[in-house]
């Protein structure tokens, strides 16, 4: 963090100085502090520089050049969704910075700590890194510009990017440079991307073309298989001179595997996507087609035209890192507080996540509004029994103000612990988007049994009084299993569990992949039953998205009408945000549906756009707030629902607006107060995994998940 600090270690220069968005707190939580001890493990010299003021390199010359490389994140969240609203409006604090001070960080930080750097050394190596980066490796979507923006790779002129959980390319990273191999040579790790010029490719790798893969547009008709004299056919004669050899199957698998692993995939251009919605869409499904780490190809995408055109190379994503490589990432020498020179600055990201543990990394639901799936994979990768339960130790023994109760024990999604593919095989080459939609897979493994383990173990530890389960349920799961669900409820329930059905309606939760909401029903069934039979009172509290792609006025107002049925008054709300590279992004952008093959007459997404339209969406959510019924009643006349406007149970909101009066009257005239609704919450933090589930930087929602 300073100079005085490497000179009390007797350092003459750091080996990699890792810059982040984020206060520098050393906890597994971080992704900054996972990458640095990790590297430091390895032998190598780390220094952070925390929240530089970037209006000039100064603060990136603070350490001296790195001997290997910068390391660049804009921190656990992307600078944008952590600055802005949904609506862009900024916001007022940042959780992730000392007492939550606003405007600590850039807009784009990673573009814009990487021109620092380079501008503080030039012949400074670049690597760039976490959320926002993975996100941003391709042409995307860009919510707050309202345009297709390049990849950040040309934007920030880094040397290397690295996506998805990292720990394992930034090692070899730092091992291939300190042996004095030339980052430029560097183009063989798995979850890289870089650039290079056009028709560069490794050897023996054979270019393919996206349209050919999944062609946007009408297929062109098969030749006849019955004609005498197909066009291209050797004659008889010829064809006959060869011998008929019958190939064994596991032969032609091999064969197929082998060839897919030398081949790369030409996505459309930048300046194609740009400019036309279908190839944006088309190139969205492709991406996302080649996401599994078992059978993904590398990728390719042109940047630019003529003489300064270049390609952005994506090498396939990372290997999904073993029991034993969790376990030894978490089990690092973390000092688990923020840095001292913070004092007694509250640090509202630490505060959330000081008494929680992740268990695993990945979720294989593949919810389109989620940014999880692109960064951290479906892969679920679990940390072992005995590690998790060292963490709850040392929370006990060395967190300052633990008294008893372990706030979350969980991941992206809180029950998907050890889950897996019950075939390896079938595993490494399925295509599927999600494990659980339409629904459940039947070559998932669904047991809940080393989850249920795991918790009664946890609680057992001497000085633990109670272990919560914050993070959100995947109840579609939890169903399948009525022990877990009774183990849950009866012990680690603080009276409130969060989840999330999202919707009440098909059509939009087909557009978000989520489960029907009778499955929720089902779910709601148990919990009631166990928190009975536990002797609890406990209640479900469930999470909506307003202004979702695929949803309509009238979906959100049976939407309503299910809340005030079931007694539910939301209080804080969240409207759609299209994040970068999200599946349901490219539904609010180009209005296809990538979920199916896309062409210029497939499928329309109707998505609400309007600021009037998605404030609609959001005041039918909160449709008890007096300040949202103007707006509702105008849209139930024009829709021909006026039956629903009346002071009756059956309707929805009244037909007169109740007197406001000012703060200091309502009091003394025993008159209604105004009641405002609150801002859109960051997104991922309503109900998107604290810090902790996302370790590397992960994003949970696009609102959420």
């Amino acid at each position: 963090m300073s100079r005085a600090e490497m000179d009390a270690l007797g350092w003459d220069e750091c080996d990699i100085i890792i810059v982040t968005g984020d206060a520098y707190i050393d906890h597994p939580s971080f992704g900054m502090a996972l990458i640095g001890r990790a590297l430091e493990a390895q032998g190598f010299r780390v220094g952070i520089i925390s929240q530089p003021d970037w209006h000039s390199a100064d603060a990136f010359r603070g350490l001296g050049k790195p001997r290997l490389f910068y390391g660049i994140t804009a921190g656990n969240m992307d600078s944008m969704i952590n600055r802005y609203t949904a609506d862009r409006k900024p916001r007022s604090d940042d959780a992730y910075t000392p007492d939550a001070a606003p405007d600590k960080r850039p807009d784009r930080a990673v573009v814009v700590y990487a021109q620092r750097a380079r501008e503080a050394y030039p012949d400074a190596n670049i690597v760039i890194g976490s959320i926002e980066a993975s996100l941003r490796r391709i042409a995307h979507y860009d919510h707050w510009s309202e345009k297709v923006r390049r990849s950040v790779l040309p934007d920030s002129k880094a040397d290397l990017l690295v996506f998805g959980s990292g720990e394992r390319a930034v090692i070899a990273l730092a091992h291939r440079l300190a042996a004095g191999e030339p980052i430029e040579a560097i183009r063989d790790l798995r979850g890289t991307a870089f650039m290079v010029k056009p028709g560069w490719r490794p050897e023996g790798f054979v270019e393919v073309a996206s349209t050919d893969i999944d062609r946007p547009g009408p297929v062109e008709p098969h030749s006849d298989p019955y004609a005498m004299e197909p066009v291209g056919a050797t004659s008889v004669a010829q064809s006959t001179t060869q011998p008929i050899r019958i190939i064994p199957a596991a032969e032609r698998v091999a064969a197929r595997r082998a060839a897919r692993a030398q081949q790369v995939i030409r996505l459309p251009a930048y300046e194609v996507v740009k400019d036309d919605k279908v190839m944006y869409a088309h190139a969205s499904r492709t991406f996302h087609l080649e996401s599994n780490p078992g059978n993904a190809r590398a990728m390719v995408q042109a940047h630019g035209v003529g003489p300064g055109c270049r390609d952005v190379w994506l090498n396939p994503p990372p290997l999904p890192l073993s029991t034993e490589e969790m376990d030894w990432v978490f089990g690092q020498p973390y000092a688990r507080q923020p840095h001292p020179s913070y004092g007694e600055a509250r640090i509202p990201a630490w505060d959330m996540i000081r008494f929680s543990i992740n268990i695993m990394r990945g979720c294989f639901g593949g919810c389109t509004f989620c940014s999880i799936t692109e960064h951290e994979g479906r892969i679920i990768q679990s940390r072992s029994e005995a590690s998790i339960l060292k963490e709850i130790e040392e929370i006990r023994d060395r967190t300052p103000g633990f008294t008893g109760t372990i706030s979350d024990l969980g991941g992206p999604t809180a029950n998907m612990y050890r889950m897996a593919c019950k075939d390896p095989k079938i595993e490494s080459s399925c295509r599927r988007l999600s494990c659980v939609f339409p629904g459940i897979c039947e070559n998932l493994g669904t047991d809940h049994g080393p989850l249920i383990q795991l918790y009664r173990k946890a609680r057992a530890i001497p000085g633990v009084k109670k272990v919560l389960i914050g993070s959100g349920l995947r109840y579609d799961l939890a169903v399948r299993s009525p022990e877990y669900v009774k183990e849950l409820v009866t012990h680690h329930v603080g009276g409130l569990l969060k989840i999330a059905p999202e919707h009440t309606e098909d059509g939009p939760l087909d557009k978000m992949m989520k489960p029907g909401i009778g499955t929720y029903d089902r779910f709601k069934e148990m919990f009631e039953k166990f928190s009975k039979e536990a002797g609890k009172k406990q209640h479900l509290i469930p999470y909506f998205i307003a202004a979702h792609p695929g949803t309509t006025d009238e979906d959100m107002v049976n939407l309503a009408l299910w809340l005030k049925g079931n007694n539910f008054r939301l209080d804080q709300v969240q409207t759609f945000m299209p994040t970068p590279m999200a599946m349901a992004t490219t539904m609010y952008h180009t209005g296809k549906n990538p979920l199916r093959k896309v062409s210029a007459d497939s499928e329309v997404v109707d998505t609400p756009k309007s600021g009037r339209q998605r404030r609609l969406h959001k005041a039918l959510l909160r449709y008890h707030d007096p300040e949202g019924w103007p707006l509702i009643r105008e849209a139930l006349r024009a829709m021909g629902r006026a039956d629903l406007i009346g002071a009756q149970p059956r309707h929805l909101v009244p037909r007169d607006q109740p007197v406001i009066l000012e703060r200091g009257d309502a009091g003394k005239a025993g008159g209604p107060r105004k009641r405002g609704g609150k801002a859109d919450s960051p997104v991922g933090a309503r109900r998107a995994p604290p810090p902790a589930r996302r370790a590397a930087g992960a994003v949970r929602r696009g609102t959420g998940k």
